[in-house]
């Protein structure tokens, strides 16, 4: 056999084998409606462009239970080969450097946003996450007919949101706010969503309290979350069924006017397109008020992450499937599959036409200077990881603002002494 012909049969055997190896990936995702099907989609796209990787899919809690499971997973070298997880600074406590495959040379990061890069960054720079989803806004899904036939006015003030809620409990049998407890991580909005509030009246404040120089409690407009949380439990604004109803009930509800006003996170808007089709021009959003008009903006998230834990046994195939979903093809793959829900971080990606209501409101903001802010948790690496429960405490009359306010300040202290922030 010559030189040339051994070569050629080389190279032919190596093609063979790697056509026939089959791989399996196995992926750990939370248990939202939306999440699972746009995993889904991009996995079956991803198997039609490479038969020989299949996956197999588990799913978690979401919220502290789901928080727990992660890490102790990766704590234990037991993490999928894929899992999906918050960005900012929760990713933090994840000591990505240590248990994620770092991923910030795929040619996917360089369309996306430096705004998303930022929060699935380590401290020491490495990145780490490729984005599931479109960017969110924090603030009030409302009811648009209800709001035509009493003829109101989104409100641009606090007093003027409770004003809107006094005139639908007056003169109708809605609800006017809906809460879902049972889903203890929808409880915490009314206080995460206040953060365009709380920087326009203390600049900066992130960084005190980044350096343990500013504390919730102690904060007039950073307790004002707590405290409208009391304010509209005891005004008696919430669904009688709201510590037993769900996220999916709160959709359900502000989607056929049950409750006129439900405070969430814009994707939920995927879902409500999924389960609520026919009404999802019904649902409008406005962000959360605070106290002076003239200031009036949203609190901004970056979307969710793919990730990949450092010790997966199948780094390149992990690695090119991240690269896919984080790529144009991959981000359509995930509108085709749950709709529109945002601004796209991916630069490619646009919004169609027809986007749902409640989008075409919360894009208003971004078109707007000085009217969108980064939630909190993008700003500082330190957040507690009990917040839903207190905001459930608090929200259901338990305990009060002052109470979960001080009771988070102590939370925190947890978490920044384990990331080892100084002057804690």
């Amino acid at each position: 056999m010559t030189k040339s012909t051994r070569t050629a049969t080389a190279v032919v055997l190596a093609l063979s084998a790697s056509a026939t190896t089959a791989q399996e990936l196995t992926v750990l995702i939370d248990n939202s409606p939306q999440y699972v099907q746009a995993m889904e989609a991009l996995m079956e796209a991803y198997t039609q462009a490479h038969p020989e990787v299949t996956f197999s899919m588990e799913t978690r809690p979401a919220g502290g239970e789901g928080d727990n499971l992660i890490k102790t997973r990766l704590a234990t070298g037991e993490m999928e080969d894929i899992f999906n997880y918050n960005s900012g600074s929760l990713l933090q406590a994840l000591r990505p450097a240590r248990t994620l495959l770092e991923i910030g040379d795929l040619p996917s990061m360089d369309i996306t946003l430096d705004s998303f890069k930022q929060a699935v960054a380590g401290p020491e720079g490495g990145l780490y996450g490729v984005p599931m989803a479109a960017a969110m806004g924090g603030g009030i899904l409302y009811h648009v007919p209800t709001y035509q036939a009493l003829g109101l006015e989104i409100p641009m003030t606090w007093n003027d949101f409770m004003a809107n809620n006094a005139r639908i409990a007056e003169e109708t049998g809605q609800a006017p706010i809906a809460q879902t407890y049972r889903d203890t991580w929808t409880s915490q909005l009314l206080v995460l969503s206040d953060y365009y509030n709380v920087q326009a009246a203390n600049p900066g404040w992130d960084e005190a309290f980044t350096a343990n120089e500013a504390k919730f409690a102690t904060t007039p407009a950073a307790l004002r979350g707590f405290e409208h949380l009391q304010q509209a439990y005891e005004a008696g604004y919430f669904n009688a069924d709201f510590g037993a109803a769900t996220y999916n009930d709160g959709l359900a509800m502000v989607a056929g006017g049950e409750a006129v006003h439900y405070p969430m996170l814009s994707h939920s808007i995927a879902l409500l397109q999924q389960n609520h089709p026919e009404q999802v021009q019904d649902v409008g959003f406005f962000a959360q008020p605070g106290d002076r008009a003239d200031s009036n903006g949203l609190t901004v998230w970056m979307p969710a992450a793919l990730y990949a834990p450092r010790a997966t046994e199948h780094p390149e195939v992990v690695r090119d499937f991240l690269d896919f979903a984080g790529s144009v093809e991959g981000c359509e793959t995930i509108v085709a599959a749950i709709g529109a829900s945002g601004p796209h971080v991916t630069q490619g990606c646009e919004l169609p036409d027809d986007v749902p209501t409640a989008i075409a409101d919360m894009v208003r903001y971004f078109e707007e200077d000085g009217r969108t802010a980064p939630a909190l948790e993008y700003l500082s690496p330190v957040k507690g990881p009990s917040l839903e429960q207190i905001t459930v405490a608090v929200g259901s009359g338990i305990n009060t603002a002052e109470e979960g306010a001080a009771l988070y300040d102590r939370d925190v202290e947890k978490q920044a002494r384990q990331l080892g922030l100084p002057n804690w």
